[in-house]
Order: C-alpha cells, then sequence, then structure tokens
C-alpha cells in the first residue's frame, strides 16, 4: 500500500467520522455527474497523480468542525431567506467573545474583504500604507488600487519586521497612514511580540491608523504574543482586527469573517462590503463552529503534532527554519524553488509557491499528521537525489 493510499483512507475514515456535507448535497438535489464536476472543477490545482496532499493554501487539513458541517446543512432549507437576525445573533457571539459591544463588529465575507473595503473607506492617493517587505500581499494589492503610497521596510535578520522603522516612516510623513501588520505573519509563521505592538498603538501616531490581521492567532503558542482585541477593549480607536474563519475554523470556502474596533469606521467599511450580509450556511457554521471548543482544541493538537514532524526532519536535513507560530512553517531550501515545486507536483504534493524576496525559502502548510509523514519520507528522498 502507498503512502498517498493509506492517507485516502485515513480521510475516508475522517471525513465519515466528520459526517462531511455529501448529504447535504443530497437533500439539495446534486445529482452525481454534478458532483463528480464540482470535484473535478475543485482539483485545478492537483497535481499530475491521482490523489494530491495539499499542503500550499495554509488550509485546516481536518475539515470543518461536524457540528459546523451540519449547521450549514440545516441552514439549506431557509436559505430561501435573509439571515439578518442571524448574522445578528452571530455578532452577538463573536462581540461576546472578544468582549467588546456588537456596535464594534463588522461581519465580513472572509477577512479579504476587510482589508479592501478598509482601504477603500480610509485610504486616498495622499494616504500612504506602511508594511514590511515580506508579508501577506493583500494589504499591498488594494492599496496600489487606490493609488496609495506604499512603504516597504527592509526585513531585519531572521525576516522579523522592523517596527523601529516603520515608526519613523509614519513619523516622517505629513499626511494620514495605514499600517499594516499580519500577526503571526504570513509566509514566515512568526510573530511579533506585543510589547513591541502595544506601546507604538497606545502613543497613538497622529493621523494613523493601524490594520491588524489575526487570521492564524489561534495557533499560537508563544506567550508574547496577544491580541490587540484587548487594546480595543481599552478603548482605542486608531485599531481595527480582522479575523477570519479561513484557517482554524476550517471555512475558507465558505468566506466568513469580521473586523473589530471603532464603530465609525466599521459603518465606513460597511458601505463597501460587497453584500448586506454573510451567506446563510455560512452564518450557521461559523456560529457552530465556534461553539465546538473540542474540535478547535482537536485541529490545534493536530497541526502541533503535523508541525513537529516537519521540524524533526528539516533538523535531520540541516535545513534552516523559522520557528512557527500558525498552521504553517518557513523552512529554507538549497536548490530553486520552481524546480522543487515542480517535482513535488508531480510526486502529488503541493507545496507553497515563491515569496519574495525571500527566494530560498519556502512556505509548508500543515497537513494531517499522516500526510506529514508521507511529505516528509518524500523530502528526505529528494535529498539523496539531489532535489532539495
Amino acid at each position: 500500500m502507498s503512502d498517498i493510499t493509506h492517507i485516502n483512507q485515513k480521510r475516508r475514515e475522517m471525513f465519515k467520522y466528520s459526517g462531511a456535507l455529501l448529504g447535504g448535497l443530497a437533500l439539495a438535489g446534486l445529482n452525481k455527474s454534478a458532483l463528480a464536476s464540482a470535484i473535478a472543477s475543485s482539483k485545478s490545482d492537483s497535481g499530475t497523480t491521482e490523489s494530491v496532499i495539499r499542503i500550499n493554501y495554509n488550509e485546516n487539513p481536518l475539515g470543518m468542525s461536524p457540528k459546523g458541517q451540519e449547521a450549514a446543512r440545516l441552514a439549506i432549507a431557509k436559505a430561501n431567506r435573509y439571515p439578518y437576525k442571524e448574522e445578528g445573533q452571530l455578532r452577538e457571539k463573536i462581540a461576546g467573545l472578544h468582549g467588546v459591544d456588537k456596535s464594534k463588529v463588522l461581519m465580513l465575507q472572509g477577512s479579504c474583504e476587510g482589508i479592501r473595503s478598509s482601504f477603500e473607506a480610509l485610504g486616498t492617493e495622499k494616504t500612504q500604507l506602511v508594511i514590511p517587505e515580506l508579508t501577506y500581499e493583500g494589504g499591498p494589492k488594494y492599496a496600489k488600487v487606490m493609488g496609495m503610497n506604499i512603504v516597504r521596510l527592509p526585513m531585519l535578520p531572521g525576516w522579523k519586521f522592523d517596527i523601529e522603522g516603520m515608526k519613523k516612516a509614519v513619523a516622517s510623513y505629513g499626511g494620514p497612514t495605514l499600517v499594516y501588520i499580519v500577526n503571526p505573519n504570513n509566509p514566515t509563521a512568526t510573530i511579533t511580540p506585543a510589547d513591541l505592538i502595544e506601546p507604538w498603538i497606545k502613543s497613538k501616531p497622529k493621523d494613523t491608523l493601524f490594520l491588524v490581521d489575526e487570521a492564524y492567532a489561534e495557533f499560537v503558542n508563544d506567550r508574547q504574543f496577544r491580541s490587540v482585541d484587548g487594546l480595543i477593549r481599552e478603548g482605542y480607536d486608531n485599531i481595527i482586527l480582522l479575523k477570519t474563519f479561513s484557517k482554524i475554523f476550517a471555512m475558507a470556502g465558505m468566506r466568513a469573517g469580521y473586523a473589530i474596533g471603532n464603530p465609525a469606521l466599521l459603518t465606513k467599511m460597511a458601505n463597501y462590503n460587497t453584500s448586506e450580509s454573510l451567506n446563510y450556511c455560512a452564518i450557521a457554521a461559523a456560529s457552530a463552529s465556534l461553539d465546538d471548543k473540542a474540535f478547535i482544541n482537536y485541529s490545534k493538537k493536530t497541526i502541533d503534532t503535523s508541525r513537529q514532524i516537519l521540524i524533526d526532519t528539516l533538523k535531520s536535513l540541516d535545513l534552516a527554519y523559522l520557528p512557527s507560530e500558525a498552521n504553517f512553517l518557513f523552512h529554507r531550501i538549497k536548490v530553486p524553488l520552481e524546480g522543487y515545486q515542480k517535482r513535488m507536483k508531480e510526486h502529488g504534493v503541493l507545496i507553497g509557491r515563491a515569496f519574495p524576496p525571500a527566494t530560498d525559502w519556502c512556505r509548508i502548510s500543515m497537513g494531517t499528521p499522516e500526510e506529514m509523514h508521507a511529505f516528509t519520507k518524500l523530502m528526505r528522498e529528494f535529498r539523496t537525489k539531489g532535489w532539495l
């Protein structure tokens, strides 16, 4: 039995346990032909082998919480109605989770919508965006569309944020500034300690808004990390916190997220949202997933286990890596990334893309422990052939 065949068996066992969503699809009248077409379409990024290990998009390999799946399935029957009441209830639940008033919560179709709507609502050609050189590209992408002045600060050794350099860029500018901080950062998976971020926010630099993206916060083990929601509870109104259900809650394909911050700013952002509400199934799944603490803990422990499998292999292969506080890890490679990606794809494994200027580094998302064992076995084989 091949490693990937064994993994597929484990996947089937997992989906049997979780209930999947095929029952809900059947109830919705999706026939076998349509289902096959949908599955084929979803594999557009697949490799050249029949089965694929996807460790390239920072997804939760376990899938959505069983309770979330069931809630989404049941919500299909109500999807002819607008879910305004249910979205309000979800807002209240999120507000309680973060200890803020519900007026400080804005629902989003994923955190990317929050980045876009905040830039459209609050940015102009006179606004500068201050960001680290190596971070999630959503910020600079939307800033470019808005014609904003983008200031990229070179990274410090270890691919750390140059917070002092960012401070100077803000202080030296004579106009409005957006500071975009992803914590833990993508693609490095490292955190910026709260002791570096919080004093800067508390100093309230003139005409400056901090957009803090905490998509991966639920995976963090390092106690130096602290969510900025605490500052929002203290009354600081120069922060917008972005959160998503795409990562630990495994809802990447359902598009749900939220922003927390100054109600006046959120109202401006809401004017640029693509819809008045999330879809019924996403709301139901998000609400149920928040309540499923056991599955959240299970997901985190699974990622911790998978990460250690990869770390042990990187050590044995003498490949440098950054300390990971997310569901992915950034490690150095000794061959060109493009060729390494191609060979991995030919062997049924999809790995992360290039992240300039870190051209000799590779981002690996965490799969299940079984997938990581298969992947790391392949890494060792590649080393013997001079491919890694």
